[in-house]
Parts: C-alpha cells; structure tokens; sequence
C-alpha cells in the first residue's frame, strides 16, 4: 500500500516506521525540519527502544521517506493506486482549560484535502473529543466524497511503541455510516494491517463516535485504578498496612487483576492526565458532565501523591529542606522513555527546590529535556556523583538501573543514609541492611 503519515511526533514516527517494515510506501511528513532532518538520517528524535534500528532497516529498504512539503501527500498523475493517509498530529490540553486542543488535526485535514483523489482513505489515530470524526467527514465529503474517513485509535506505551503498533492486542475501525465508503475504507485498512491480522489479532469495527471513545475510556479506565491503589496507599499509611501486600492480595483476583496497581507516585505524561481532563470537558459539552465527575477525584488523588512525596522527604530532612542536599532519580515520567510532560519526578523535584533545598536529578535518557524545560534545577550524568553528599535519596521513576542499585556502597557517598522510594521499587530489607532509613508511598516505617 502506499500511504502518509501526518505528523511525524511520538506516534507518527514510530507508526510509520512500523507501516515501512511491514512491506508499504510512506512517506512521513511534518513541519518541523529539524524532526525530519533527522528521521531522514534514521535518527530517533526521542528515545524509544527498538526505534533507531527500525528505522534504519525501513531507510534502507528505500520505503520509507520523510518530508516537510505536504503536497508529497498525493498521487502522482495517472496513478490509479490510492493512497492511505494517517493523520498522527497531537491533540495537547488548552491553556488554562482541560479540553482538548483540535487545532493541529484540523489544521492536517484541512491542509491534506487538496491533494486527496477519489479512492484515497483518510484514517485519523490522533485522540480527540467524541465528536470530531464526524465533523471532519463532512469537510472531507465537501470534497471528495468518495474518499471515507477510518477513526484507528493507537493503543501505545511509551517504552513498548514498536512491539504494540507491529503487535497490538487489538485494533479497532470507527467506519463511517455509509455502507460503500466503509467497506472501501476497512478494505483498505484491512491491506495496511495485513500481518498482524493474519497473526490473529482481533479486529473490533464500530461507528466514529464508538472508536473515539476507545482510547479516551481506556485511558480513564488505567488512570482511576491507578488513584485508587494510590488511595489505598493513603488508608494504609493512616493504618500502618503496607500496600504493596495489598495489591499483590487483592491483584490475585482475576476480575481485577494485577496490572497498574503498582502504588506510589502516580501517572504523568502526555496522555493519561491531560485524556482524563479532555474527557471530562467533552462530557460536560454533552450534557454528560455528572457521569465522569470521578475523574475528578481520580485526578486530585494523582496530585496529592506528589504534595505528600514531598512532606515525606521533608520529613526525613527533620523538618526543613534548607541546607539539604536531595538527591532524585529520575526526570522521565516513566522509565524507557525521555518524555518529561507532566513528570511527577521533576515536579517533586521542583517543589522541594522551591522550598530551599540543594537538589540534583540524574536520569539515563531524560536529562536534554528536563535541562531544557526545567533550567532552575541541577543535572548530572552519573548516580554517584548525583548521590555524594545527599542527604536523601529519591527514586522517582523506577529504570532498572536504579531497582539494581548496591545499597551498601551507595551509602558510603551520601551524607545522610536516607531513601525514600517514590515507587514501590527497591526491596526495603536489603536496603535497611545496607544501612539506610527506607521509607515509601503506602508502606510502613519499619
């Protein structure tokens, strides 16, 4: 198939890597030279692990390409093949508001309808507000009317991007009202994702409003069982349980599970906090409002666990920061990935610094980022020479490096043999024996 991918950010990139190696043409394009100056090179421009090796397979296969001219979007002339467009630009929160921002997809509708030709098919996988797929059909069909419009939700983990857009646990077509249109578009999808179909992955069709409520649902979903294993962390503080026991406990019931409920700093991130909150301005926009006033509270219970990583570091300082070293592992909202939006670790860290602490934050991939958006905070490269001195240890985003730390010569460069695990990562008995004061979110002292 031939296809293009507008916007070529975090799923674009990654998206039309994966599409090139299953076997298509793409052509990758977006207004940034910079960015695509260096996917042209094969150069990842975030980490992603399994990113720059794809990409260099897809360069040298010479089906993929990149460009910032959006005209490369259509057929060349007499060319009877349609072409497949993705629309992957980012939907960010509104300023001083918690819907979404739709400008960056209309703005890639609005500038690909030129070049569209009868037969073509436009998928969007961007997340937007229910709604917009609909509204963007009507200007698509102002235009060409024999061009459908696929609403392709993406389902990806940072850290995991290539494995779940080459193998997703499910996929799903929003397909338009008309009969004809959506059986053109889900044939054509059906060519795109030929391999992971064969390989069974389930395949799930509904309407526009349906497949955008998806990711939105999903993601709603993730985020409050997160708060609510972050909640009980608060219940078991105020009663000396431990929550990780906890989790493991009730995680063995299989109509809950296991996953996500790993308590301690919360989620951050470009999608779940600003999702939940685009969510629930589109449901009051419906007149739906009381039917997602929870994640509210889902939300208010994410932030809370950052104020109270903070007091707890406090704490352990004996009541002050000032003339404190803290030490903070980890800048990366998550590990695996240099994504620093709405990271809780930098936004701890930021608030300690605020309150008159010396703090230092080392990350193995974040470090250029946070640099460049958080300039007031101190970075190093190297754990030891982040620790000498510290008088505590903050581990913020759980990379293995850090869960295989040697407590024992760890503690020889601290200051103060303080730890305080923001994620439930670190074994408390063996750092305790190598002589630190071990505290975490929902666990007791000792």
């Amino acid at each position: 198939m031939r296809i293009t991918v507008i916007g070529c950010g975090y799923l674009g990139a990654v998206h039309a890597a994966c599409m090139a190696d299953f076997g298509h043409q793409v052509v990758g394009i977006d207004v940034d030279e910079r960015k695509v100056a260096d996917l042209a090179a094969a150069k990842a421009p975030f980490f992603e692990p399994g990113l720059p090796e794809l990409l260099t397979r897809a360069m040298e296969t010479g089906r993929l390409r990149f460009t910032t001219d959006l005209a490369e979007a259509a057929r060349p002339a007499g060319d009877e093949q349609p072409t497949v467009h993705f629309v992957c630009v980012g939907t960010p929160q509104r300023k001083g508001e918690y819907a979404a921002d739709t400008s960056y997809v209309d703005a890639a509708v609005t500038g690909l309808l030129p070049h569209l030709r009868p037969g073509d098919v436009v998928v969007g996988k961007s997340t937007v507000p229910v709604g917009t797929a609909a509204r963007l059909a009507e200007q698509i069909k102002a235009v060409q009317p024999d061009v459908p419009l696929i609403w392709n939700p993406e389902f990806l983990r940072e850290g995991h991007a290539v494995d779940d857009t080459q193998r997703p646990d499910r996929i799903v077509y929003g397909l338009p009202p008309e009969e004809e249109l959506a059986a053109h578009g889900k044939a054509a999808l059906d060519a795109v994702y030929a391999i992971p179909l064969d390989d069974g992955v389930p395949l799930i069709t509904c309407d526009h409003p349906t497949a955008e409520l998806v990711k939105t649902a999903a993601n709603a979903f993730l985020a409050t069982k997160i708060s609510f294993i972050n909640a009980m962390a608060e219940v078991c503080e105020a009663a000396g349980a431990d929550v990780t026991a906890l989790a493991n406990a009730i995680g063995h019931d299989d109509r809950i599970g296991p996953k996500f409920l790993g308590a301690g700093l919360g989620f951050g991130g470009g999608c779940l906090p600003k999702d939940i909150r685009a969510f629930m301005a589109r449901a009051g926009e419906l007149g739906a409002d009381q039917a997602l006033t929870f994640l509210r509270e889902v939300d208010d219970i994410n932030m809370r666990r950052r104020s109270r990583m903070v007091d707890m570091t406090r704490e352990a300082l004996g009541g002050s920061f000032l003339g404190k070293k803290v030490a903070v592992l980890g800048a990366a909202f998550k590990p695996e990935s240099d994504d620093i939006r709405d990271s809780p670790a930098l936004n701890v860290a930021a608030q300690i610094k605020l309150q008159g602490a010396e703090v230092v934050v080392t990350d193995p991939a974040a470090l250029e980022n946070a640099r460049r958006v958080w300039p007031e905070l101190s970075f190093e490269d190297k754990i030891d020479v982040t620790v000498s001195g510290a008088d505590v240890v903050l581990l913020l985003t759980e990379w293995k490096q850090y869960k295989s730390l040697d407590p024992t010569s760890l503690a020889a460069l601290v200051r103060q043999p303080h730890v305080i695990d923001g994620r439930n990562a670190l074994d408390p008995a063996t750092w305790r024996a190598g002589g630190w004061t071990y505290r975490a979110l929902g666990r007791p002292r000792a």
